[in-house]
């Protein structure tokens, strides 16, 4: 005991000397003290040869397993920090003096567990812990009541027993990644943890550096609060829940992010408590369940039957980022709900607005769909490209899941024990408007392209669908069914391309109204047209402007208050002219379609067949060109058009497409 009492004394007589640093290590860590903390206004004490006094820390001398000085300069640990090393079964965990007698640290093993007590920011900061070095054993678990930052620099380690990170303070912490180091978090199958990475509190994930995350228990990532995204790279590896799952809301900024390998949804916001605030300024105190996705990149991919690829408990807004999601899951029985169930790409239990980014969404299993809103779509920018190949998915009574091919299978079927492949399926009302362009490819039986379940209204836009069924459809469902306006639609501007390879193109189950904008519609033969209205409950398509081809024909009983024009004689994968005014458009026919070809415009146009594009722009997925110059053809004769319409044809109305 002498000697190391000397020893003891000769170090801290050395700190002394100016540009010196104290470091005592004992179980609980490190702590670090600058030379001007040891002088003889305020020495280091020893009492009854048990303890140590320095600075305002006392410790026992048998707990102390190393004193070392260093020059300052070397010292590890910034203000504000502890670091936390991690090697192989060991942690060592040292601290900076201004925020030791706020942090209490706990090591067994490679096993980190900090307390962090102070209420307020020290030294006008909050404490940064920095995690660094590798383990096959450990972990970090941390609580407090003041936020705080954690901080991965270039950190592998697993937990075989439990969460990698686990943050039961419940205030804001900012996980951050260092830029130029890759991290690497796994957690095991002997837990019962929430998720590799789970925090009780808000959770905002950041830095330039790479994280990758594998959840082996639950989720990958979970808070009890809200998480944002921004800058950092991000790769879920594998979750056996969700890849992401919070509450309160969901923000990405930038970064980029890639969630594949998980049991359930990609990326789940649900709704904290019993009622939504709904969107707050600057999201302060906000309980929505809403996603709002902003910027950066997003990479989902989710296998599993019924799973969501990013779910929202409220609203879904995308203003900006380059989103791709695919989803190749069947559908399922949901015995709670007693409905049948499959993928979506994107759903919102509330709303969905769309004013910018890129989006690319991909859905392969039964009933699967791109988009599946609750509520109803405002689609004001952005570009989307949704492709669904699936069939369609039934239950039986019993609740034994089976795909069909055919559609009209599906007329067998109640509502909630079908689901059917669907490119966008909307049960709200849907506005298309300004600069939103759409492309929607569904192949499977019963795959509708775009369909509301109370009325579509399209003013801009660009708009572009090929379907096995409805390309377009506006329904109305038992809320709404009777009521004024349901089911009804309406173009009054765009560029609206609607093709069905087995139903009608554009369908509208209460009335259609075409007023405005560019409307190419296809639909199959008999008793299929290219544009319908609910005739049989008295409802009508109305034309009263824009400029229209419609491969199939009208609805019988249309009124038409812009003139129609017609021929029977039309041909299969031909490129044709028509010319309205001075305005030429330039169109693909398809390989199949009903026999009447229909065009009506401001003024009557003429029409030209098997004409060379030399050049315009580019819509529809190339199967048209608007501002078209085009050489050679010949021309087609048109006759009057009436379509069993109770209005004479004739007369005006606003025209053209812009």
């Amino acid at each position: 005991m002498r000697r190391t009492l000397l020893s003891i004394i000769a170090l801290v007589l050395a700190i002394a000397a100016w540009g010196q640093t104290l470091k005592i290590t004992t179980s609980s860590g490190t702590k670090e003290y600058q030379a001007s903390q040891v002088t003889a206004n305020q020495p280091a004490t020893f009492t009854g040869g048990t303890t140590l006094t320095v600075a305002d820390d006392v410790f026992t001398i048998s707990d102390i397993t190393n004193m070392l000085v260093v020059k300052s300069q070397e010292s590890a640990v910034k203000a504000n920090t502890v670091n936390i090393v991690y090697n192989g079964s060991t942690a060592t965990v040292t601290m900076a003096d201004n925020v030791s007698n706020y942090v209490t640290a706990e090591v067994s093993g490679a096993h980190v567990t900090i307390t962090q007590t102070n209420t307020d920011a020290i030294d006008g900061d909050e404490i940064t812990y920095v995690l660094s070095g590798s383990t096959t054993d450990g972990s970090l678990t941390l609580d407090g009541s003041y936020k705080c930052t954690v901080s991965l620099a270039g950190l592998t380690m697993t937990n075989p027993s439990g969460a990698a990170i686990n943050i039961t303070n419940k205030k804001r912490i900012q996980l951050s990644v260092k830029e130029g180091t890759e991290s690497t978090l796994t957690d095991g199958t002997g837990g019962s943890q929430k998720a590799c990475i789970y925090s009780k509190g808000q959770l905002q994930l950041q830095g330039k550096g790479t994280l990758n995350v594998a959840g082996n228990t639950k989720h990958a990532i979970k808070s009890g609060d809200y998480i944002t995204v921004k800058n950092l790279t991000l790769n879920i590896t594998k979750a056996v829940g969700d890849g992401i799952s919070c509450e309160e809301y969901f923000q990405m900024k930038s970064g980029s992010v890639t969630i594949s390998g998980v049991g359930d949804d990609g990326i789940q916001c649900d709704l904290g408590g019993d009622t939504s605030t709904g969107e707050t300024t600057d999201h302060e105190d906000e309980d929505s369940g809403n996603i709002y996705l902003e910027g950066g990149t997003l990479n989902v991919t989710v296998t599993a039957a019924a799973a969501k690829g990013i779910k929202a408990d409220g609203d879904m807004k995308i203003s900006d980022g380059t989103i791709t999601v695919k989803t190749t899951g069947g559908g399922a029985w949901d015995s709670d709900d007693k409905k049948t169930k499959a993928s979506s790409c994107l759903s919102a239990d509330g709303n969905m607005t769309i004013s910018g980014g890129t989006l690319s969404l991909t859905s392969t299993g039964a009933g699967g769909k791109g988009i599946n809103v609750d509520g109803a779509l405002t689609a004001k920018g952005g570009t989307m490209t949704i492709k669904t190949s699936g069939n369609a998915v039934v239950a039986s009574s019993s609740g034994t899941i089976s795909t069909i091919s055919s559609s009209q299978q599906l007329d067998r079927y109640d509502s909630d024990y079908k689901s059917s492949p669907k490119g966008i399926k909307i049960d709200g009302a849907i506005t298309i408007s300004d600069n939103a362009v759409i492309s929607v490819t569904t192949t499977g039986a019963g795959g509708e392209g775009i369909e509301s379940k109370t009325n579509i209204n399209i003013t801009g836009g660009q708009v572009t669908v090929n379907a096995s069924d409805d390309a377009i459809n506006s329904s109305y469902n038992d809320a709404t069914k009777g009521t004024s306006g349901a089911g009804d639609l309406t173009i009054s501007g765009g560029y609206v391309y609607a093709r069905s390879t087995g139903n009608d193109g554009i369908d509208a189950n209460g009335n259609c109204y075409i007023k405005g904008g560019l409307v190419y519609a296809i639909g199959t033969t008999t008793p299929e047209v290219a544009i319908d209205a609910n005739s049989e409950e008295q409802k009508k398509l109305y034309v009263t402007g824009g400029t229209i081809i419609a491969i199939g024909g009208l609805e019988s009983g249309s009124s038409l208050t812009q003139s129609c024009y017609s021929t029977s004689s039309w041909n299969k994968n031909t490129w044709y002219a028509m010319t309205v005014g001075s305005e030429t458009f330039a169109f693909q026919t398809p390989s199949s379609g009903g026999s009447t070809l229909v065009v009506s415009g401001a003024s009557q146009p003429t029409l030209k067949s098997g004409v060379t594009v030399s050049s315009g722009t580019k819509i529809f997925d190339g199967a048209g060109y608007t501002d078209a110059n085009v050489t050679g053809g010949s021309s087609v004769n048109l006759s009057s058009y009436t379509g069993g319409g109770s209005g004479p044809g004739g007369g005006g109305g606003p025209g053209g497409w812009h």
